[in-house]
């Protein structure tokens, strides 16, 4: 008896996925549990485990495919003894419908039992495609969205309609250069961040305000404490957690830069969900630290520490990635000295942080040299005005500058 294994519901928004990777071929054994195929989504990649012990029977998708939520993705034949021999099958059949001609090969399809998989479908439902008309690859000749892009392609009909046609056309290499570069398909993660930086830039009034802080406060409290804190908390004391409590009160004082706009309405938020962007090998993601109004920094920075590795390891979660009210993006461990940042929509502000740099300032009519950091907001200016912008800025700075009120809550 098989069991079949399907695509997991992915989170709130998110209804289709891509094929990252299959860490087992047709034929091999699973454990219960086991990791079998890796899928990446609009937010994170997440790994589908294997729901029974047995042998991998069938896998009904490639990597690079793209499959919606509850789609059949693969099949497992039950138990330790599975047959294996019927991993050989499927390869022998699929070389037996290529051999025919089209008009054999449609046979197939129309005596399928399977329904078309959702996405072929839709495309199916849009393009004005009979089922008769597509060849089947599925398992027991289910359609595919692939199958119905091939069956366009062939009829004409095809590579116009089933993809969107690029905002502009490129200019084609020069006859020496081409063999010199290298096309590579965006991942899905990379083509959301291409999309949604976009899309915040068409529809939000964005406009940047900039200031500076003196790290010399800050620096000096993390160098006296950062041993004893590490070994009472068991974590480093970073930068994060200053910035991070430092951010919460002053969204606090001006709660329009921690609203959204929805509509015609206002939504203000009563608490401080801050997304901390993290750069990775696949792509920039933001989890978030949910309710760090009400953490300390020791609790702030833990729960970066676990966020970021879960990033890099490719272990972040749905929740993880959720219900963000503010975002901080720390460009400095990479060298910025400047930047105006993005924001991260449907929020209503991002706070850029830069390189830490010797300055020379003017204090008190003598010119010292501090440790400065530039800051950047990123605001929407249709909630937020310019006023409430600079003010939040400036209270980010004091309580960065007179770090006794952040642990002293003021």
């Amino acid at each position: 008896m098989s069991t079949e294994v399907r695509v997991p519901t992915l989170g709130e928004s998110v209804t289709e996925a891509t094929i990252g990777q299959w860490f087992k071929k047709v034929g091999d054994a699973v454990a219960a549990d086991e990791p079998i195929v890796e899928l990446e989504t609009d937010k994170v990649t997440i790994e589908v485990p294997a729901p029974v012990a047995g042998t991998l029977e069938a896998v009904n998708v490639n990597e690079g495919d793209t499959v919606e939520v509850g789609a059949l993705i693969a099949a497992i034949a039950a138990g330790e003894g599975a047959p294996a021999p019927k991993a050989e099958e499927k390869p022998a059949a699929a070389e037996k419908k290529a051999e025919p001609a089209p008009a054999a090969a449609a046979q197939p399809a129309a005596k399928s039992e399977m329904p078309p998989a959702p996405s072929a479908a839709k495309m199916m439902e849009e393009k004005g495609v009979s089922a008769d008309a597509v060849e089947g690859s599925g398992k027991r000749g289910q359609v595919l969205k692939e199958d119905v892009l091939k069956a366009l392609e062939k009829t004409g009909s095809g590579e116009a309609k089933a993809a969107p046609a690029p905002a502009a056309a490129r200019a084609p290499s020069s006859a020496e250069d081409t063999p010199r570069e290298e096309r590579v398909k965006m991942t899905r993660l990379r083509q959301t961040i291409a999309r949604r930086l976009k899309d915040a830039q068409n529809t939000a009034a964005m406009l940047t305000t900039f200031n500076e802080v003196d790290m010399k406060p800050v620096m000096d409290l993390r160098s006296q404490y950062k041993d004893l804190f590490e070994k009472k908390h068991g974590v480093k004391l970073g930068f994060m957690g200053f910035f991070t409590k430092a951010v919460t009160h002053a969204l606090k004082e001006i709660p329009a830069v921690n609203a959204e706009i929805d509509g015609t309405d206002i939504i203000y938020k009563n608490f401080a969900h801050i997304g901390v962007a993290v750069g990775t090998d696949k792509g920039l993601v933001v989890p978030v630290v949910r309710d760090a109004d009400q953490m300390t920094i020791a609790e702030i920075e833990k729960e970066i520490g676990r966020l970021g590795k879960a990033a890099r390891d490719g272990q972040l979660s749905m929740a993880d990635m959720q219900g963000g009210t503010f975002t901080i993006s720390n460009g400095g461990v990479y060298g910025s000295l400047m930047s105006t940042p993005i924001l991260n929509a449907p929020q209503s502000g991002i706070l850029g942080m830069h390189k830490i740099q010797e300055r020379p300032m003017v204090e008190n009519g003598q010119i010292v040299i501090r440790p400065m950091m530039y800051l950047a907001l990123s605001y929407d200016h249709r909630i937020v005005d310019g006023k409430e912008a600079v003010t939040f800025l400036v209270r980010v700075k004091e309580s960065l500058e007179d770090v006794q009120r952040l642990v002293l809550d003021l």
